[in-house]
């Protein structure tokens, strides 16, 4: 899987920004000697270098932190003869990223979290590995607090009992959860919520209408995201 990333890199002509390298089958930005690594996994369709996941990733090596990204197996299955395979549960991507912590196995102060599924993923396992000092804190870029189209079928309930530090970055007109359905949802007091203008389910604004581009709200969820881990306890 990192060897066929690598072609597609070479192929495309691309050069790998911010120091991008391959190790044990992550995707690694940013400083080694980084105060804190942030684990990332994808969303439900887009793999680890999708570009949201890579634009964020590359917007928080930029200003200190030492990202790693992964993919759970039905999607690396998805670069291989296997073909595409959809999505399992969210509950059922549990130990796989259990998993992913184990094998990254960092020694500097560890960030899990991810985009929309992958960032859900996190917040299910989180509590459990912060009360075992395994993580400091998690961030969530784009929860998916329901599906597109049924507000009634929320997946909050765990997060109302939240307790390890948590940063959500949202757009306000993110179809799995508007800052004016979000407002009204009950959540733990460990979660902060930052809330992009005009940004999607990607935090991507449409500039016309916000004054806004994406690099405006990359640059600003990486400072809230830095702004953030400055208080967490070490």
């Amino acid at each position: 899987m990192v060897a066929l990333i690598c072609h597609q890199y070479a192929d495309k002509g691309w050069t790998t920004p911010y120091e991008l390298r391959m190790h044990n089958g992550f995707l690694i930005n940013g400083p080694d000697d980084a105060a804190f690594t942030v684990l990332l996994a994808h969303g439900a369709g887009g793999a680890m270098d999708s570009p949201s996941m890579t634009a964020a990733a590359e917007a928080l090596a930029a200003i200190g932190f030492r990202v790693a990204r992964f993919e759970f197996a039905y999607m690396a299955a998805r670069r291989t003869s296997e073909g595409r395979k959809p999505p399992p549960r969210a509950d059922k991507l549990i130990a796989e990223y259990g998993a992913a912590i184990e094998r990254l196995g960092v020694r500097s102060p560890l960030i899990i979290g991810g985009k929309s599924m992958g960032g859900r993923v996190a917040s299910m396992i989180a509590d459990d590995l912060f009360a075992k000092g395994k993580i400091a804190g998690l961030i969530c870029l784009g929860y998916p607090f329901h599906p597109p189209g049924k507000p009634e079928e929320l997946r909050t309930k765990h997060l109302e009992t939240l307790t390890t530090p948590a940063l959500i970055v949202q757009g306000t007109r993110d179809v799995f959860g508007t800052r004016q359905e979000v407002k009204s949802y009950k959540m733990s007091n460990k979660i902060e919520l930052v809330w992009l203008e005009d940004g999607d389910h990607d935090l991507t604004p449409r500039k016309k209408i916000s004054g806004f581009s994406l690099a405006d709200h990359l640059a600003s969820m990486a400072e809230a995201v830095k702004t953030w881990a400055s208080s967490l306890a070490p």
